[in-house]
């Protein structure tokens, strides 16, 4: 059974969405062809629903001493307006969630989770609160997050920002956020996404998603944006190299096997949970020199991995497939795997068994796309 339904349900039913479930919520899939969304993303714009995503407000005077403890980066350093990418992580270093942070004010700053892991983290947030003067209020039930992404998703938002405010979002820089009024609302716009695009997230109170979702698609009309679905939202991360939460990432994994140790700040001032462990894993090598890591993998035949499928060497079991899929901008197939260090540099090449069949491919430098700026 589905849990949730969001603000936008009616919308995606009415535009033919085929829904699946994805972290408890009811969530578009596709909504004609997920190839069709996938390059209309690359090459256009594309408008997703994500309000699955969690939204969790902390605020007071020790608001970022609170954040460089209860997270593994030092956002204290985010300036007035930036965002910052972090993780949560257990005393023993595994990763409860990647998250992005924003900052709103010297006290201020929203933190967003990934839509199964809302609560586990406003949970989180809530009992590492304990002794500093801080407020965690956890507003994903009442709040809805749209995003347009593309190379056409800028000129699409302008038409929906007074001409005064122009200059608020042409001159906004990736990783940072803005009040501005869209389509007669004031909402917070952060450039943002999770597709290898330029591209915008817009925060908005639930009774106003649907007519900013329609504003949008009208205001799209002539540059190309469709709706897009989860499926080629997972495409087109996969081709950027982008972790996602339950397959690159989870409670088992840590930050260095997974490549994301330079989010980790051990120098940072003061403990925050998951210090000790982390920097013992770090000195001991995992992810760089023992251990497992990360890597993107580049098929030479046509048929692609998928999650879980074995990845040999020689014959033997050297990792696993995290997840994979033929690229649709690349013409060929892609995956994210974890394989033991030593077969990790690009250039190495490695065999995936493919339901019994060992198919050949090359270990690559990530991302596999990189969009022209």
């Amino acid at each position: 059974m589905f849990e949730n339904y969001t603000a936008l349900y009616e919308q995606h039913k009415k535009a033919g969405a085929s829904f699946t479930d994805f972290g408890g919520w009811q969530m578009p899939l596709k909504y004609t062809s997920e190839l069709a969304e996938h390059h209309a993303v690359r090459n256009a714009a594309g408008l997703f629903d994500l309000s699955h995503m969690g939204e969790v407000w902390v605020t007071g005077p020790e608001a970022a001493a609170f954040l460089d403890y209860a997270l593994v980066g030092k956002l204290s350093a985010i300036a007035d307006g930036k965002a910052k990418y972090s993780l949560i992580c257990n005393a023993d270093g595994g990763i409860i969630d990647d998250l992005i942070t924003y900052r709103r004010g010297s006290e201020k700053f929203l933190v967003v989770p990934n839509a199964g892991n809302a609560k586990v983290v406003a949970a989180a947030l809530s009992e590492r609160a304990a002794g500093f003067d801080v407020v965690v209020e956890d507003a994903s039930a009442e709040t809805s997050l749209i995003a347009v992404q593309g190379p056409n998703a800028e000129a699409i938002l302008l038409k929906l920002v007074p001409a005064g405010q122009h200059a608020l979002v042409t001159e906004l820089k990736y990783y940072a956020a803005v009040e501005v009024s869209i389509a007669g609302e004031e909402l917070l716009l952060a450039r943002t996404g999770y597709t290898g695009e330029d591209g915008f997230e817009i925060y908005v109170p639930n009774a106003d998603a649907p007519s900013l979702w329609e504003a949008l698609l009208e205001a799209g009309e002539g540059h190309g944006l469709i709706p897009a679905g989860l499926a080629a939202r997972d495409s087109l991360r996969l081709e950027a190299g982008m972790p996602l939460y339950g397959n690159e990432l989870s409670r088992h994994i840590n930050a260095y096997a997974a490549g994301l140790g330079p989010v980790v700040a051990l120098s940072k001032e003061g403990d925050f949970v998951g210090k000790e462990a982390l920097a013992a894993i770090k000195a001991a090598g995992v992810g760089s020199t023992i251990g497992q890591k990360l890597v993107g993998l580049k098929g030479a035949g046509r048929r692609a991995a998928r999650g879980h499928y074995s990845v040999l060497k020689d014959g033997s079991l050297i990792g696993e497939v995290t997840s994979g899929q033929p690229s649709p901008t690349l013409g060929y197939p892609v995956a994210l795997a974890y394989v033991d260090v030593e077969h990790s540099a690009p250039g190495t090449t490695v065999d995936v068994d493919l339901r019994g069949k060992a198919e050949p491919f090359e270990v690559v430098a990530l991302p596999f796309y990189k969009r022209q700026k």
